[in-house]
């Protein structure tokens, strides 16, 4: 992913790309992970949690990354990573916990 197609409101006061951006897009992916793995549903989230290592600013590439690291029966479990692309540093990892509820027949 290319970060110049980011507008200012997506950065922080820094400069850097807000936080919660790095989120939103540890969510869009990890429950895209699910879909990928053949799982026909990507569920509700129940937790996000994100460690931020270091910073992304705009123009900078990123190597977004979704891993599925358990999928039982109601639960499932996603990693994303976040990469600079030019210096191979971690900017961020998440994961992403889901709850796979079988669809209502209503």
């Amino acid at each position: 992913m290319l970060l110049d197609s980011l507008s200012e409101r997506s950065q922080s006061s820094g400069g850097y790309i807000h936080g919660g951006v790095i989120t939103s897009l540890a969510d869009v992916v990890g429950s895209a992970v699910f879909y990928s793995a053949g799982i026909l549903t990507s569920g509700v989230s129940l937790e996000i949690s994100v460690s931020f290592v270091d910073v992304a600013s705009i123009g900078d590439e990123i190597d977004i990354e979704g891993k599925l690291l358990r999928a039982g029966k109601s639960v499932g479990v996603t990693s994303v990573d976040f990469v600079n692309k030019k210096t191979r540093k971690t900017i961020a990892q998440a994961r992403h916990t889901k709850y796979l509820a079988a669809s209502s027949r209503l």
